[in-house]
């Protein structure tokens, strides 16, 4: 049980230097100009949007695989928990842009100059974050706990940080 605690915290701990990291990044070294403001909100979530794709042709290619293997193998259970495992973390995925949809334009108005390079930064990290949440959920717990606390936790700063700056 304490082995899993820290196994946890050391997930929590990670993906908080690095949604702390990411935006200290984005605002310190990523200068976008500010007319391309809406450009750039248009395609904050490109790369998290490609990262959505592929794990939806991957549970699509999978359930084809599944269906081969009844088709091959009658009587025996095709391997579900992993496309089970694919399907949650593909509707978290979407929770997590619709999230972004709502908090990143805003963000990148309140938060003037920098916000243009913020939400780029912002999008790149929620993809990285994605792709280890997905490899995690089916290899490792640490992996896991990072990716979606690294998620989750930089549009909430930004979401703070941006209402502060503003107000």
């Amino acid at each position: 049980m304490i082995e899993r605690r820290a196994t946890l915290w050391a997930g929590i701990g990670a993906a908080a230097i690095w949604s702390v990291s990411l935006l200290w990044i984005a605002a310190r070294y990523v200068q976008l100009p500010i007319f391309a403001l809406m450009p750039t909100i248009m395609t904050a979530f490109l790369a998290p949007g490609l990262v959505l794709a592929v794990m939806l042709g991957w549970g699509s290619w999978r359930r084809a695989g599944a269906a081969d293997h009844a088709a091959q193998f009658p009587g025996r259970d095709a391997p579900g928990m992993a496309a089970a495992v694919d399907r949650h973390v593909v509707q978290d995925t979407v929770y997590h842009l619709v999230l972004g949809l709502c908090i990143w334009p805003a963000a990148a108005v309140l938060l003037g100059a920098t916000g243009p390079g913020v939400i780029v930064m912002l999008g790149i990290g929620l993809a990285v974050a994605r792709v280890l949440y997905w490899l995690g959920c089916h290899f490792s717990t640490v992996l896991r706990v990072f990716g979606q606390v690294a998620s989750l936790a930089p549009t909430a700063l930004v979401a703070g940080w941006a209402l502060v700056a503003r107000f």
